[in-house]
């Protein structure tokens, strides 16, 4: 056992498979663990090098082995396929994750403590829930439409709607109970959102970088909170633009035979984090084209001249990227210059 120098596990609920290598890179372990087992086995081992794959439960684990001594390291599930040889077994995946884990140039996921993944599921409790209640609102308004009622664009409109059924007493009596209920679940719902709100304000506040973010246009408290509970060490990445990608807000490259051929953003990364910076970022550019550029940058007024406003507001959720990562790496203060060439101001 003392000459294993590095380890591939697959994890699961109850089963573990390990895998592995000596210096000479010859398999020297092939185990499966039950989950009783696993502690107990990983106490008896000298510090050593640890794969698991980013999935479920695999950060709780590498913190308890990290706790052991050992040194873990995280690897993305689309960075290790290629290196399962062929089929697909928890023992061919324990020695993808060895052979991933040696590569010179891999790319690793940083290991998050408790308290980042306590923030992170406030926020994917908060998505959760505005996925629901989107849900519930669009159902209300089918049936609405059913019965000739409508109303205009907007969740701030379905509660007006929800009172004009309640008060027309031309509608079955079971339809108005029905929609009743469908309003005591939208009122639970807006209550629970703004209670998790509550809890982001609370923890944005209590966070200076978060604050120093929130001052970027077409950022806010919710996309600064979302920046720093999802982002890794800022330090990671050598650039903003790498930063940028690493969200998905750059061009995919279909480059070839020293023909340079940009195509989509990739949409790499996390969704939401994404999609939060283009609709902070499409609130920009739709303020801009509301006063004609007054209160704009140069760089915008220039870019919607030539390009139509939703590539316009992905060109600008990239550089709401970059200059969010500059801030977090130097510890600076936004500040907004309208004129000046090369300005960092949106």
């Amino acid at each position: 056992m003392e000459q294993i120098i590095r380890i591939g596990m697959d994890t699961s609920k109850s089963v573990f498979q390990l895998h592995g290598v000596n210096a000479k890179e010859q398999p020297v372990l092939r185990r499966k663990l039950f989950r009783r087992e696993m502690v107990k086995f990983f106490e008896k081992l000298p510090p050593i090098e640890i794969a698991i794959e980013a999935c479920g439960a695999s950060h709780y684990w590498g913190r308890v082995l990290s706790c052991l001594g050992h040194t873990v390291k995280l690897i993305a599930p689309q960075l290790v396929k290629p290196y399962v040889k062929r089929g697909k077994n928890d023992a061919a995946d324990a020695e993808a994750l060895c052979e991933a884990m040696s590569r010179p140039t891999m790319r690793f996921v940083p290991l998050k403590s408790e308290e980042e993944q306590a923030a992170l599921m406030l926020i994917g409790m908060r998505a959760r829930l505005i996925r629901n209640r989107t849900q519930l609102a669009n159902t209300i308004r089918g049936y609405a439409a059913e019965f000739g009622i409508t109303a205009p664009k907007g969740m701030c409109r379905i509660e007006a709607l929800l009172d004009r059924i309640a008060a027309d007493e031309s509608l079955p009596t079971l339809t108005r109970e029905l929609f009743a209920l469908h309003a005591k679940e939208y009122a639970e719902l807006q209550g629970e959102i703004e209670q998790l709100e509550g809890k982001v304000m609370a923890w944005h506040r209590a966070n200076e970088c978060s604050q120093r973010l929130a001052k970027i246009p077409g950022v806010g408290p919710i996309g600064a909170a979302l920046l720093m509970m999802k982002t890794p060490d800022p330090h990671l990445f050598k650039s903003g633009r790498a930063f940028a990608a690493w969200i998905g807000l750059t061009p995919r490259d279909h480059s070839t035979d020293g023909k340079t051929r940009l195509g989509r953003i990739t949409r790499a990364g996390d969704e939401v984090l994404r999609s939060t910076l283009v609709v902070g970022a499409t609130a920009v550019v739709s303020h801009a084209r509301r006063t004609n550029g007054k209160n704009a940058s140069s760089w915008l007024r220039e870019l919607l001249e030539r390009k139509k406003p939703k590539l316009a507001a992905v060109a600008l959720a990239n550089k709401i990227a970059r200059i969010a990562w500059k801030l977090m790496v130097s510890g600076e203060h936004y500040k907004r210059l309208l004129q000046q060439p090369g300005a960092a101001a949106v």
